[in-house]
C-alpha cells in the first residue's frame, strides 16, 4: 500500500489552516484528545487534509486551544489507556522537538492492510517500534464527521529522518475525500532528502515503503529547482495529484500563489511559501 498520511508540524495551528486553504486545500477543523471525564486538553492538536486514500495533518503543539477546534475523547480499553496516554505524550514531545528543528514536514506513515504482520515483521528484524495502538479517529463520511476505530505502530527512536510508522483503517471505513478548489485528488508521494554519502542507508531503512522518493542533496535542484533542505536528512515536500495540472497552475497564480516548475514539468509551492515544505502537484 502507499502513504496513509503525511504530517506538516506548524508553529500556528490557525495561521497554517489559512494559509493551506489559500493554496486551495480544504482544512476540516483541529481537533485535540481529552481523557475521558476530563475536559483540559493535552498533546497535540491536528487538522487534516482529506484526499483519496490518505491525507495531510496539520500538527501543532497545544499552546491554548484553536477557536474552532474539537475535542477528541480518547476512548480505549481502561487497560489500553496508561500506554496510549503515555504514546501522546511522547508524540507531543517528540512534535516539540520537530518544530525546534524546522517547520515543515517530519511525519510520514505508511499504509498497510496488516499491521499485526508488520510489527511482526518489524520485532524480528530488530526494529524497535512502540507496539500496536488502537484509537478513534475522526473522518469525513458522506453523512458528515464521524469517529472511526484505526490503528498505528511508530518507529522507536524517533528516526533521524522524523516521526514514521504504519497505520491500518478500519476496512469498513466510510471516509470519503473532500473536495479542493485546487483539484487535488490524492497523497502520492513524499520526498526525503538526505546527505549524498546517506543514500545506500536511506534506501535500505525504506526498503518497500510505496510513496517515498529519496533524493541526494547535490540532485535536489534538479528535482525541485531553488529548494535547499532545511537539515539533512529532511522530508522537504509532498506530492499530490490533480484532474487538471493546468487549472490547478491557474488557481494558484490567481490566489496570488507563487509557483515554480519542478525538474520533470510537473509544479510545485516553494517551501518558503508553503510553511517550510514544497507542495508539487503533479498530473493524476
Amino acid at each position: 500500500m502507499g502513504l496513509h498520511h503525511v504530517g506538516h508540524v506548524v508553529g500556528d495551528m490557525e495561521g497554517a489552516a489559512r494559509r493551506y486553504r489559500q493554496l486551495g486545500f480544504t482544512v476540516a477543523p483541529p481537533a485535540y484528545p481529552v481523557l475521558p471525564g476530563v475536559e483540559q486538553p493535552f498533546g497535540v492538536a491536528n487538522a487534516h487534509v482529506y484526499l483519496a486514500g490518505g491525507f495531510v495533518e496539520l500538527v501543532a503543539v497545544l499552546d491554548g486551544v484553536p477557536g474552532e477546534a474539537r475535542p477528541i475523547p480518547l476512548r480505549v480499553p481502561d487497560d489500553k489507556l496508561p500506554g496510549l496516554v503515555s504514546a501522546i505524550r511522547a508524540a507531543s514531545a517528540a512534535i516539540a522537538g520537530f518544530l525546534e528543528r524546522f517547520q515543515g514536514l517530519h511525519i510520514v506513515i505508511a499504509g498497510t492492510s496488516d499491521l499485526d504482520a508488520v510489527a511482526a515483521r518489524l520485532s524480528a528484524d530488530g526494529v524497535g517500534h512502540g507496539g500496536v495502538h488502537a484509537i478513534q479517529r475522526p473522518v469525513e463520511t458522506a453523512a458528515g464527521t464521524a469517529m472511526e476505530p484505526a490503528r498505528y505502530l511508530e518507529i522507536s527512536g524517533p528516526p533521524p529522518e522524523g516521526r514514521i510508522g504504519f497505520a491500518e483503517n478500519d476496512p469498513d471505513s466510510a471516509a470519503v475525500a473532500a473536495e479542493h478548489a485546487n483539484g487535488a485528488t490524492g497523497l502520492v508521494e513524499c520526498v526525503l532528502c538526505v546527505a549524498d554519502r546517506e543514500v545506500g542507508a536511506a534506501r535500505r531503512r525504506f526498503d518497500g515503503w510505496a510513496g517515498v522518493r529519496i533524493v541526494p542533496a547535490s540532485a535536489l535542484p534538479g528535482l525541485l529547482p531553488g529548494e535547499r533542505p532545511p537539515a539533512l536528512p529532511a522530508f522537504v515536500a509532498y506530492a499530490v495529484s490533480v484532474g487538471d495540472l493546468a487549472a490547478t497552475e491557474r488557481f494558484l497564480r490567481g490566489n496570488g500563489v507563487p509557483v515554480a516548475a519542478t525538474g520533470s514539468g510537473e509544479i510545485f509551492v516553494p517551501a518558503e511559501a508553503a510553511l517550510g515544505t514544497a507542495i508539487v502537484f503533479r498530473q493524476g
